[in-house]
């Protein structure tokens, strides 16, 4: 089994709905390495859907993953913090 650390880019942001306003946070993406994940921040700011959100709605955090299997053309993965 392998541990390796990867950076996760996650997204916060405000939803607003027939109950009130909640905080939503969402995983966008896994990176090998913190300055990939500021690239995609940057390259963020000009989608659309994301232009309107300040960048402190973005934020990378560091894990490790133990890799367990390879099935489908997928790795099944353990997340730890």
């Amino acid at each position: 089994m392998k541990t390796e650390n990867v950076h996760l880019l996650w997204h916060t942001y405000q939803l607003e709905d027939d109950f009130g306003v909640r905080s939503e946070v969402k995983l966008i993406c896994v990176f090998s390495s913190q300055e990939k994940a500021e690239n995609a921040i940057e390259q963020l700011k000009d989608k659309e859907g994301f232009c309107d959100h300040p960048v402190s709605c973005f934020e990378i955090s560091e894990n490790k993953v133990d890799r367990i299997e390879w099935n489908d053309g997928f790795f099944t993965a353990r997340w730890t913090e």
